[in-house]
């Protein structure tokens, strides 16, 4: 008996819906990292992008737990003395919420090229219109543990 080794020929792709509304930070960007990195799969290989597409709606009704909205920061730098910039969770939720949620599944998928190719197939969106209708993605439900 061979051991299966998936190859980029191979993987078959899908598009997955799904929406952010009342789902809690963390466990929404574990999903979601996990179904672009193909580990739902049973063909997921670790050295090969197995995973499927994914698109976040209604990212600005994200829920977080404890006082998160207040005291989670965010920063940046512009590469320039003195230009180390901040904002709070809440902050972001208002100006760029879906910067919150691409930068939480960024976290959690593998750290360098394969990472980044896995993170080009996450498309979010602040409210419930999105621009991949032509792809006919599939609704998927996230489960609750509660």
């Amino acid at each position: 008996m061979k051991t299966f080794m998936a190859n980029p020929k191979t993987v078959e792709k899908k598009w997955y819906l799904i929406d952010a509304k009342g789902q809690t930070l963390g466990r929404l960007a574990t999903e979601v990292a996990n179904i672009l990195s193909g580990k739902n799969k049973p063909s997921y290989t670790p050295s090969v992008d197995t995973g499927d597409f994914v698109i976040v709606i209604n990212a600005k009704d994200i829920k977080v737990t404890g006082k998160k909205l207040h005291d989670k920061i965010y920063y940046r730098h512009s590469d320039y003395v003195g230009g180390l910039k901040s904002a709070t969770l809440a902050e972001m939720l208002d100006k760029k919420p879906e910067e919150v949620i691409t930068h939480a599944v960024k976290g959690m998928l593998p750290k360098g090229t394969l990472g980044s190719k896995m993170l080009t197939k996450l498309r979010v969106y602040a409210g419930e219109e999105h621009e991949q209708a032509a792809q006919q993605p599939v609704a998927y439900e996230i489960k609750s543990r509660y």
